[in-house]
């Protein structure tokens, strides 16, 4: 049985069909500028061959996933996974045979490219078992396959390019019907152009456009003039799926509609008056609030006030001791966790070596009335760690954090307040902690030795890192069953 589909009405009137098996056993190219009527075709072939291949789009703008409500179609968010979970994906997609909607609209361009590369090359790669037939769709072709080097890395744009040249050149013997569509023919890469051998030409106005259009229709180049007048929504078709010879066609209704639209004209709102210019440019209220006003000054003591301090014998710091009552241990814990928040606190002071702030913590404890802390440098160490993790005051043995402090006690001793400062965001679900928050804790400014003990801590097994392709960034503690959640944006602070 032949199964076609039915893309619209040719000049006569008749409907302009597409073969979907020769589909399948060719590939497709459809072309057009914007506003041409490009997605709207690829819609229309979607609806159309939906009930009988899988599919599997390619979507950087978010545009085909209204089609999961119509159709069924999974979205897949490209950006909220590492490229470990697309590869998984796809090989599931291959192998369930499940039409897919792989949005990247979350991601920058390199983003978008690493992530298609990884998406379609695992397609390719699947096992010969799950080679059943699928229509890939690529829009917005000429940012994956793209003709000259952009902005973007030399390694993602040949990972990206390598992928669509498979899918392109390869991908038939695998079920692999590629169908790409592209806004400027001379942006695609020409290797990944020549190999369709079906295409659908829209509206296109620049010269070295509308010659390569011809030259792959085969037409003459007086011809290619006829590009320039093309409706929106008409294109001119040739292919063994859809006609022998250069056809026109008109591209029919679709059920489901993207979720961005064109833009529309409407009126604007009636001219400000007086009052409403004024306020454009009104100061916020809030710089107008009055200061603070300053404390007055302590009053000058007198000449005798002078002379009697002066003659009057100063008490010994022992003499003063002596009067003091003896802090409770409550008191002294209170103490050792206010002169710890102040160390950490004081900007660049906690990046001193231990032993220097160990002795500087010993004069803020006794300024405080406290003679005797009842830490010891190693004990201090300990305690310095948690601090930089925001732990000031220790961790009691009824506190959920009692357990990650007996894992971070069997790590070297100057990594427990980074493992301990990992546990607290886990613990809390808070994003995973900054390389910058991560190097002050461990007490240095280069957020360099910050990853390498990242590093250090994945190499002992006592962290887990996950890095999706928006850069950001989660960390699970196994032993804890705990994990942090994923931090919004690149986890280095520039």
């Amino acid at each position: 049985m032949t199964v076609s589909v039915d893309m619209g009405t040719a000049p006569d009137g008749a409907p302009a069909v597409m073969d979907l098996e020769e589909l399948l056993a060719t590939r497709l190219l459809v072309q057009g500028n914007s506003g041409s009527g490009k997605s709207h075709l690829l819609r229309r072939l979607l609806e159309g061959s939906a009930p009988w291949v899988q599919q599997v789009i390619v979507d950087p703008e978010g545009d085909f996933v209204t089609l999961s409500d119509r159709y069924g179609h999974v979205v897949v968010d490209g950006g909220a996974h590492s490229e470990n979970e697309l590869k998984r994906l796809a090989l599931r997609i291959r192998e369930q045979r499940v039409s897919v909607v792989l949005t990247l609209e979350s991601l920058d361009v390199e983003g978008q490219m690493r992530a298609a590369a990884t998406f379609i090359g695992t397609l390719f790669d699947a096992p010969r078992e799950h080679w059943f037939p699928a229509l890939v769709v690529v829009d917005e072709a000429q940012l994956f396959a793209p003709a000259v080097a952009g902005e973007v890395s030399d390694e993602v744009r040949r990972l990206s390019l390598g992928a669509m040249t498979n899918l392109m050149c390869r991908g038939r013997k695998r079920g692999m019907a590629g169908v790409i569509a592209t806004q400027r023919l001379a942006k695609l890469a020409k290797n990944v152009a020549a190999e369709a051998s079906n295409f659908l030409m829209g509206r296109t106005f620049l010269d070295i456009d509308m010659a390569r259009a011809a030259d792959l229709l085969g037409l003459e180049r007086r011809q290619a003039e006829q590009f320039r007048d093309l409706a929106r929504g008409h294109f001119i078709a040739l292919g063994p799926a859809v006609s022998r010879r250069p056809l026109a066609i008109k591209i029919g209704a679709v059920e489901t509609s993207a979720r961005s639209a064109s833009p529309k004209l409407m009126p604007l709102p009636n001219a400000p008056d007086d009052e409403a210019r004024a306020a454009l440019f009104e100061r916020p209220a809030e710089l107008d609030l009055p200061l603070p006003a300053a404390p007055p000054p302590p009053p000058r003591p007198s000449m005798e006030q002078l002379l009697r301090s002066i003659e009057a014998p100063a008490a010994s710091p022992t003499e003063e001791a002596r009067g003091r009552p003896e802090p409770t241990a409550e008191e002294r814990d209170a103490v050792v966790a206010a002169c710890l928040a102040e160390i950490i606190a004081d900007e660049g002071e906690s990046f001193r070596p231990a032993a220097v702030l160990f002795q500087d913590f010993g004069v803020r404890c006794r300024m405080r009335g406290v003679s005797d802390s009842g830490l010891d440098l190693a004990a201090f160490r300990t305690r310095l760690s948690l601090a930089r993790a925001g732990l000031y005051a220790g961790i009691g043995e009824d506190d959920p954090m009692a357990d990650a402090a007996r894992e971070a006690e069997l790590l070297p001793e100057d990594a427990r307040g980074v493992f301990l400062l990992i546990a607290r965001a886990a613990l809390e679900r808070a994003p995973c902690p900054s390389d910058a928050e991560i190097a002050r804790v461990y007490g240095t400014h280069s957020t360099g030795r910050a990853k390498r003990l990242l590093s250090f801590l994945e190499g002992q097994g006592a962290i887990v890192i996950r890095i999706d392709l928006r850069g950001g960034r989660a960390i699970a503690l196994p032993t804890l069953g705990w994990t942090t959640a994923i931090s919004e944006r690149a986890p280095t602070d520039a």
